[in-house]
């Protein structure tokens, strides 16, 4: 059949005396692609992106030692409300600063906007301390630190961490279910809490770290690495000074986290790159090009 081949053609609306699955031998691997579309990693670069993941749980470490020194009453919720208050004018203000391209009328109209929402948000929370103190008055401390601690996971995996964003897209399915599992384990931990004070501190305190900073964070990376990197090295620091007034074994922990997801994890993927091996060839099924 060889001294054929030259007959042969890749169609199936021609009648010809092979077999519709025939490849001559010297064509089979000619088509051969081995990972297609590759693009080598760097390790600083790994780095860099890496900080995102970083700094999310930074965040979470840094709730729970507000929510132990709140539990213990040794943090006034009152200055937890002030500091939140600021820490919220200041994202604003840089959420603003970079966004300087949008119209004055339209910056105006979002301003006051802003506004009534926080207000509202503020005295909504008001109202709802009360009952959020007793929600789960009737369940064992014990399964409240093991819900908590199933959501806060939840809520590291689903969260988005990509660089970049297209202006105005929404929020994707993971990313609304990460936060709904932040505000989730924040109300089972704030219902332990002795004080409708301290419950309305803790849940102010939970909406700025996982539903706002989060959209500050993804604008925040198109920042100056320097920039970028400094805000890392600052939450990570306050996560670890933080829990190390609670308990060594757990700032040791935390500190072990941190250092593997920012250092020792870009290295591992780095390592593991060189084993990547994927084969296409006209055996593949067709993946139709849209434009």
């Amino acid at each position: 059949m060889a001294q054929f081949e030259h007959d042969w053609e890749k169609v199936l609306w021609k009648r010809q005396v092979y077999p519709d699955n025939y490849i001559p031998p010297r064509l089979f691997l000619a088509s051969l692609q081995r990972n297609p579309n590759f693009r080598p990693y760097t390790y600083w670069a790994l780095v860099i992106l890496s900080c995102s993941i970083t700094q999310h749980l930074a965040i979470i470490f840094i709730f729970l030692a507000v929510f132990v020194r709140l539990k213990e009453q040794a943090l006034d919720p009152r200055t937890l409300v002030c500091l939140s208050v600021f820490c919220f004018f200041v994202g604003y203000f840089t959420w603003n600063a970079l966004n300087r391209n949008q119209e004055l009328s339209g910056r105006y109209a979002k301003h006051l906007k802003t506004l009534k929402t926080s207000i509202m948000m503020f005295l909504a929370l008001m109202s709802l301390s009360p009952l959020l103190r007793t929600l789960t008055a009737a369940t064992s401390s014990d399964s409240i630190w093991a819900l908590a601690a199933v959501l806060f996971s939840f809520n590291a995996i689903l969260a988005d961490y990509t660089a970049s964003k297209p202006e105005g897209a929404h929020e994707g399915l993971f990313s609304v279910l990460s936060m709904n599992a932040a505000i989730s384990a924040s109300v089972v931990l704030a219902s332990r809490l002795s004080t409708d004070v301290s419950v309305f501190a803790l849940m102010l305190f939970s909406i700025q770290s996982f539903a706002l900073f989060p959209m500050l964070r993804h604008r925040l990376q198109s920042s100056p690495i320097a920039v970028w990197l400094l805000i890392t090295v600052g939450l990570s620091a306050s996560a670890v000074v933080l829990i190390a007034k609670l308990s060594r074994t757990i700032m040791w922990l935390c500190f072990s986290i941190l250092l593997f997801v920012t250092l020792v994890a870009p290295g591992v993927l780095l390592w593991a790159q060189r084993y990547k091996n994927i084969i296409r060839g006209p055996w593949d099924v067709a993946v139709p090009k849209v434009n």
